[in-house]
């Protein structure tokens, strides 16, 4: 684990013991680890690991809400030349086992808000509760040779298009998309750090957790999201950072505390995921909390651009300027560009970017054109900054104009009683295709008054045919709004109406 061969994300806890063995490591609820403390206990249970049968290149699979056990078992399984395959806990025991047969684990490790979810799973690999750490006795820990291009993480993405699919980020992916993020903001030895977002998502690990580990800093990782809560902590705990959705970032500042909280300690407040609604980032900002938007991928590990404090105030809507170590491109018309003014599919490259899926090497192949990975989202540039337009499959092609649901979307939410909004497309048979807007409201209004706002701000034919108002929108874990589901409520309800 200590040895020089072994440069991966495993050997982290012990080389920071080395530089700073008594500074807090992780901390939660009454329970403190020291950098010290955290790489006794990665070595105990990387010998259990190895003791249980775990061997280089086996899949360990963790299901769990976050938890310092969850670094405990990344760490330990990194140390034995093993794959950590962080799942999901709020989906279902056909997904999950699903995703445990598609990755092969050998052992499935989880903590006891996860034994229900377990059992309903069916088949399952060896299992080792988190609550059994320290009674399982301990092997002889492993030191394989571990390299950065040696797979070290699974992560299952979202699966807002079908099913999800597992991307393959390797030690040095994850190093360098850490190397990334502290190149481009201040992380410090004296940073407290809440983890909010889930650790089965790159946000989770990528943002935030993994470079302030590795400079020395304290993490404090939250199992369930309460806006109330994280504002009473942040307070509490005189918190200096933490990345999230924005989503997370709207409920805080709806929140009755909001207000009266003390969030004078925070630094930096980092988001992504989607666009935030410019009404939720000037609550933060006129506050005196430094948001900076970044744009991301689990294939990226998950960083390829973000903001700067120095340039938001001339760009407050963009995704930022692209990483240190990361090369951005644009697809149009099949032919690599250099990113512009004119919208383009973004093509990404550098040593952060994964070089494939587990098992789909078609998928793999149809995700790269050349040695760029293909976003699948619309970019365009403004002075080398970053503005995404939209996601390429989200696209709707009204009579042979494009419409880019995320540019309506943004209009809607100008309006005060609008607290959310999606659109998707439709098949018509006059137009071809055309918008649904389904929207969330805080405030009494009509049809007529959103369809006479857009009119304004849009050109005709980016207004939606159809408007639905609704409780809720459907969300995946990260707070993604589930587009699938809604094209295939909008089709089955549409189709009855016939077309115009």
């Amino acid at each position: 684990m200590t040895g020089p061969a072994n440069t991966g994300v495993g050997s982290w806890p012990a080389r920071r013991a080395r530089i700073s063995p008594h500074r807090t490591a992780l901390v939660q609820a009454d329970r403190t680890l020291t950098y010290a403390e955290l790489a006794q206990r990665v070595e105990r249970l990387a010998g259990t690991l190895a003791r249980l049968g775990v061997r280089p290149g086996d899949r360990v699979a963790y299901l769990g809400v976050n938890d310092i056990s969850v670094f405990e078992t990344l760490f330990a399984t990194a140390s034995c030349g093993a794959i950590f395959v962080p799942l999901n806990y709020r989906l279902s025991g056909t997904e999950i086992s699903y995703m445990l047969e598609d990755c092969g684990a050998t052992l499935l490790v989880h903590s006891a808000d996860a034994a229900e979810l377990v059992a309903s799973a069916g088949p399952l690999p060896r299992v080792l509760r988190t609550e059994d750490f320290d009674a399982e006795s301990s092997g002889e820990p492993p030191s394989p040779a571990v390299t950065l291009d040696d797979p070290c993480l699974l992560l299952y993405t979202s699966g807002t298009t079908g099913k999800p699919k597992a991307a393959v980020l390797t030690h040095g992916n994850l190093t360098w998309n850490t190397v990334n993020q502290l190149a481009h903001f201040d992380v410090l030895s004296t940073d407290r750090a809440l983890c909010i977002a889930p650790l089965f998502h790159c946000v989770g690990l990528g943002q935030i957790t993994l470079p302030t580990l590795f400079k020395g800093g304290s993490v404090e990782p939250v199992a369930k999201f309460d806006p109330g809560a994280i504002l009473a902590r942040i307070a509490e705990a005189r918190i200096t950072t933490f990345s999230a959705v924005p989503t997370m970032l709207q409920m805080m500042c709806q929140d009755p505390a909001w207000k009266t909280t003390d969030v004078s300690s925070l630094t930096c407040v980092l988001y992504g995921g989607s666009p935030v609604q410019e009404r939720v980032a000037r609550a933060w900002l006129d506050r005196g909390v430094r948001l900076l938007q970044g744009y991301g991928m689990t294939e990226a590990s998950p960083g390829v651009s973000m903001s700067t404090h120095d340039g938001t105030p001339d760009h407050p809507v963009s995704a930022g300027v692209p990483h240190f170590f990361t090369d951005v491109a644009g697809l149009s018309d099949e032919r690599i560009t250099p990113l512009g003014a004119e919208p383009a599919e973004l093509l990404v490259r550098g040593p952060n970017v994964f070089s494939g899926y587990w098992n789909r090497p078609q998928e793999t192949q149809a995700g790269f054109t050349g040695e760029w990975f293909r976003s699948g989202d619309v970019v365009r540039s403004d002075d080398g900054w970053i503005h995404v337009v939209d996601r390429v499959k989200d696209l709707i092609i009204s009579g042979g104009e494009n419409v880019y649901p995320a540019e309506v979307e943004a209009v809607a939410v100008q309006l005060d009683e609008v607290e959310t909004c999606a659109v998707v497309g439709v098949p018509d048979e006059r137009w071809g295709e055309v918008g649904v807007a389904y929207v969330v409201v805080r405030a009494e209004l009509t049809e007529a008054a959103l369809r006479d706002h857009l009119a304004a701000n849009l050109a005709r034919y980016k207004v939606p045919k159809h408007v639905v108002f609704v409780e809720s929108l459907p969300r995946n874990a990260t707070g993604k709004v589930r587009r699938v589901e809604l094209r295939t409520r909008a089709a089955a309800t549409f189709a009855q109406k016939g077309f115009d």
